[in-house]
């Protein structure tokens, strides 16, 4: 017996990426559930046969039976339907950033917009499992974190936590995203002619993704740089983080002392060992993290080298293994 899931949002990449996954999950269907910005054009991103349709109405928990709710929408659309899909009593993880920020306040700082479901963010769950997988487990909705800060944190957060960062120095983060990331929805900057032989930096100091990184990796904004920057293939995320050791370590040391006791028993975070760093090929189409590290200690300089698939780790691959943390499958379920 497999457990119904619906989807809303499956017009656009994470939403069919999420589709791809749970038809070849062991515990779970994919619903279609379709929205008023959802189209029959958004299927051929996804298997047309046997694939149930339905309303993305609260009624559909009842009617198709749904364990659960993905939502692959835009920020306001999650905000709307968030609300009924709880009130029917299903588990809803909402790929958005509707809910991952701590209040309506911050909400609004960053992404410029009034928050009209404010009172369901002390509920909401933000979740990259590696950190926060007891909390997701008793869920009832789950913030899917954002690309960019999932590979950030999965690399940051360990090497806060032990003190090996200069804090004082600041932290760089060089991050280059796949266009995929832009959402399928047509524009002038994810045009071909725009982004084809083309390199372009975007949001500047004040990318709407930095306050994940500062409430999970627990540092402040004015030690942290980022810089988003847009490359012309379809999917993957490469970030290059640059700091000052605040005591002499070399690469293998940070590797054995510091990532591989944090992420020992993590299926989905992988190390590179003796220098070595990931690239994109390594985590295509998976549910991977990778990170390498290299180290001078005696110049205080280190890099630390994340990866992952945009679509995958930072979108739909994540909200499924959130999904099954909250419903009790086993993590690595249809994932690996």
């Amino acid at each position: 017996m497999k457990y119904p899931v619906g989807i809303v949002g499956f017009s656009g990449y994470s939403g069919a990426e999420a589709v791809r996954i749970l038809s070849n999950h062991p515990h779970f269907e994919p619903v279609l559930l379709s929205h008023r910005a959802d189209s029959d054009d958004g299927v051929k991103l996804v298997r047309k046969s046997a694939i149930r349709r339905g309303n993305a109405a609260s009624e559909a928990v009842a009617t198709e039976g749904l364990a659960a709710i993905l939502l692959a929408t835009p920020h306001e659309v999650s905000m709307e339907l968030t609300p009924q899909f709880l009130a029917a009593g299903a588990v809803v993880i909402d790929l958005s950033a509707a809910f991952r920020l701590p209040t309506s306040e911050v909400y609004r700082r960053w992404y410029n917009a009034e928050h009209t479901a404010a009172g369901l963010l002390p509920d909401a769950v933000y979740s990259i499992p590696e950190f926060h997988r007891a909390k997701a487990r008793k869920a009832k909705l789950i913030a899917n974190p954002g690309c960019y800060p999932t590979a950030a944190n999965l690399a940051l957060r360990p090497l806060v936590a032990a003190g090996l960062i200069d804090r004082n120095r600041g932290i760089v983060c060089d991050a280059k995203s796949g266009v995929s990331g832009a959402g399928r929805k047509a524009t002038l900057k994810n045009s071909f002619c725009e982004v084809t032989e083309n390199f372009s930096a975007y949001s500047i100091l004040k990318h709407r993704h930095v306050p994940e990184v500062l409430m999970t990796s627990g540092i402040e904004e004015s030690e942290f740089s980022f810089t988003a920057q847009l490359i012309p293939i379809e999917r993957g995320i490469l970030e290059t983080i640059y700091f000052r050791l605040a005591k002499p370590m070399t690469s293998a040391e940070i590797i054995a002392d510091i990532y591989q006791k944090h992420y020992a028993n993590e299926p989905f975070v992988r190390l590179y060992q003796d220098g070595s760093v990931p690239d994109l090929h390594a985590v295509a189409h998976t549910n991977f993290c990778d990170i390498g590290v290299v180290s001078d200690p005696a110049s205080g300089r280190c890099v630390v080298v994340s990866a992952i698939d945009n679509l995958g780790k930072g979108a739909a691959g994540q909200a499924i293994q959130n999904l099954n943390l909250a419903l009790g499958i086993p993590e690595t379920a249809g994932l690996l």
